[in-house]
């Protein structure tokens, strides 16, 4: 079955690259382009693609406001952000929204279809130069956190939850029950003093514990 691509982006020359680059893999499939957010919003909603590029930064509405909505309706999605910003404050909001990747546009030639890819494999993707500045921006935060208290169970799952994988997918793993999952997950939080999977990220980053790459 050939994966299923949405294309949004403003920047004509920028889209129609995306197109032509993308296209190149004999099981990608484009299957609708947009000019603005309001656009990409539509199109996913309908559409349903296995994969949509957002940019980040389009005219009606931004790229973190459209793949909000449109996983909050069609969480099944999976989107990857494009942008020209690489400050931590960008990346997490993407990450908050529920975006599976985010990659700089000055490599996201090089990158995309790699980046699809793991997405695509049930992970989360930050390109290099984006993780980099997303751990240091953590780090000059100060936001150590006891990760020293976890046990080697409690470790395990925290990098496979900050991989991006569900709690289905980790009992699958790791022989366990969702709902054993679940609890070592509710414990890990309590431990870390996080609320939600982002904090799990940025930590996960800060200290080298998860694979995007």
């Amino acid at each position: 079955m050939r994966t299923t691509v949405l294309v949004a982006d403003d920047h004509a020359i920028v889209r129609d690259g995306l197109v032509t680059h993308l296209s190149t893999q004999p099981d990608f499939e484009i299957v609708g382009t947009a000019v603005n957010g309001r656009e990409a919003l539509a199109q996913a909603l309908r559409l349903e693609p296995r994969i949509a590029v957002f940019d980040i930064s389009m005219p009606e509405l931004d790229g973190v406001e459209a793949a909000r909505q449109v996983l909050a309706k069609k969480p099944h999605v999976n989107i990857v952000m494009l942008s020209m910003h690489a400050t931590p404050q960008h990346v997490f909001q993407a990450l908050e929204a529920g975006v599976r990747g985010y990659l700089l546009k000055e490599s996201a030639g090089q990158e995309i279809i790699e980046a699809i890819r793991i997405v695509l494999g049930g992970r989360r993707y930050l390109s290099p130069k984006v993780a980099e500045i997303v751990a240091e921006g953590v780090s000059a935060r100060g936001a150590a956190r006891p990760i020293e208290s976890l046990s080697k169970r409690e470790r395990g799952i925290f990098k496979l939850v900050a991989d991006g994988y569900s709690s289905a997918e980790i009992g699958r793993m790791l022989h366990l029950s969702s709902k054993t999952v679940d609890s070592y997950r509710s414990r890990m939080m309590q431990k870390l003093q996080v609320s939600d999977v982002t904090g799990l990220v940025k930590l996960a980053i800060q200290h080298g514990l998860t694979s995007l790459d």
